[in-house]
């Protein structure tokens, strides 16, 4: 078991979700040098936000523009007198599952690999009593999320929840583990974390997770956040709040043959453009689901100067996502973010707090 450091020291270790803006291995750089300028207007956002002030700790409204400027939410502070959740980390190995045996980028056959699980226990959890949970996409929540968490749920602005950070398998985007696991749109990431990942977290920590889907909630940036969103749409009987910061709900799932040549190659043909499919077909397309989601882009987030023939403009995916939850009468807030790019870090300590408030807001707290 390891206690969380204090935050002044451990800041210095942050990983990349609070650097500078992150990029995909295969998107573009999170800036354009000024001879783009004029093509970065032709692509300006086609659905521009009212501008109000930040919404950091609002419960009104559902759509939003912050920016340019930013600051650290006063929660990621570690605060005397709230008490201390504790932290624990473990690694699992590719040869004990039986959903993800291994892959890589350029290499053929099981490509072994390690995920670092991180588990954080609120303060005063009793062993074996049902918890409310939420599952972060990739393990870079780490650092901040329990001191956030240790904050609010002392203030009682959160209920008492456990919280699963678990890294991908490694690699990014077409052919790696991670594209696999985070860009497929199906509902066996969700199985992988339901049989393989929740189990051994269980028997090892002496924890359980409660079963009531409203009381479970997804994380994720970038492929974490369109992961996040497929375990809800796929099993919106475990999972009903989803939180997406710069969202891949673009044409980045892996082809089903990818070792044969580009225009051989053949897709799931219920989603041949990948989480495209979200707010072009599926979402209007079907019944609405229980599912509550906080949603952000950025206005130079990954492709913002692509076209939509693209199917590769992150603003354009996540602004039509606004659109279809809306159309559809989905409980949801959208967040676009000035002079800020993909999953970038000052985004995500101004907002985190007032996000996961607004997510859990309708959530009875136990007294």
């Amino acid at each position: 078991m390891l206690r969380r450091p204090f935050l002044s020291v451990s800041l210095s270790l942050l990983l990349p979700v609070l650097a500078a803006p992150l990029v995909a291995a295969d998107g573009p750089p999170a800036s354009v040098p000024a001879a783009d300028a004029a093509k970065k207007k032709a692509k300006a956002p086609p659905r521009p936000l009212a501008e109000k002030p930040s919404p950091a700790h609002t419960t009104d409204g559902v759509e939003f523009t912050i920016g340019p400027d930013y600051t650290w939410a006063p929660e990621l502070k570690v605060r005397a007198g709230a008490p201390t959740g504790t932290i624990h980390d473990f690694t699992m190995n590719s040869e004990d599952s039986k959903i993800y045996p291994g892959i890589a980028r350029g290499q053929t056959g099981v490509v072994p690999y390690k995920r670092r699980v991180t588990v954080y226990l609120p303060a005063g959890y009793q062993a074996g009593t049902p918890s409310p949970v939420i599952i972060g996409q990739d393990g870079n929540y780490r650092d901040f999320l329990p001191t956030v968490l240790d904050n609010m749920i002392h203030d009682k602005r959160l209920p008492a929840m456990i919280a699963v950070m678990i890294n991908s398998g490694g690699g990014d985007s077409l052919g790696s583990q991670r594209g696999l696991e985070y860009d497929t749109v199906s509902g066996v990431y969700a199985n992988f974390i339901e049989t393989e990942v929740l189990p051994r977290i269980e028997k090892d920590y002496h924890v359980k997770f409660t079963k009531d889907p409203d009381a479970r909630a997804t994380l994720g940036g970038s492929s974490g956040a369109a992961a996040a969103f497929t375990m809800a749409w796929f099993r919106p009987d475990l999972y009903h709040r989803v939180l997406s910061y710069s969202g891949t709900y673009v044409n980045q799932q892996s082809p089903l043959n990818l070792s044969a040549p580009r225009d051989q190659w053949v897709y799931q043909p219920d989603s041949p453009r990948g989480a495209w499919e979200y707010h072009a077909k599926f979402i209007p397309e079907s019944p609405r689901k229980p599912i509550k989601i906080w949603l952000h882009v950025s206005d130079e987030d990954n492709g913002y100067t692509r076209d939509e023939a693209s199917l590769h403009n992150w603003v354009l995916a996540n602004q039509r996502m606004a659109t279809a939850l809306k159309a559809k009468g989905y409980t949801y807030r959208y967040v676009f973010s000035k002079a800020s790019g993909h999953t970038d870090g000052r985004v995500i300590r101004q907002t985190l707090p007032g996000a996961l408030e607004w997510l859990w807001s309708d959530y009875k707290l136990t007294p």
